[in-house]
């Protein structure tokens, strides 16, 4: 079986909305109501679905603090750390794009 590091790539963190998930929590922690007024254009449905996907794969660590009522954050792990770069990059090539457009 031919393994294309690209293709395991984009399976990760392929889509329209995974990078804005993870370019909206690249500086602080977001409980889950930020994030969805923060990207107003998703579903809560998708959010907590991306939300789930992206901590299954280990790219989002999920904290929910012991009290009442309950509140959860969600941060970057290390490894999400690592592609914001090459998100910011891409963000700045989109630009260029439009801008030429």
């Amino acid at each position: 079986m031919n393994k294309c590091p690209l293709t395991a790539a984009l399976k990760v963190i392929g889509g329209k909305w995974k990078p804005i998930i993870i370019l909206n929590l690249r500086k602080s922690p977001k409980r889950f109501g930020q994030l969805d007024y923060s990207i107003p254009q998703i579903s809560r449905k998708v959010l907590a679905s991306h939300l789930s996907e992206l901590e299954k794969d280990n790219l989002v660590i999920r904290h929910a603090y012991p009290e009442s009522p309950p509140r959860v954050e969600y941060r970057l792990s290390e490894k999400a750390k690592e592609l914001v770069p090459v998100f910011e990059a891409m963000a700045e090539w989109g630009t260029y794009l439009i801008d030429t457009d």
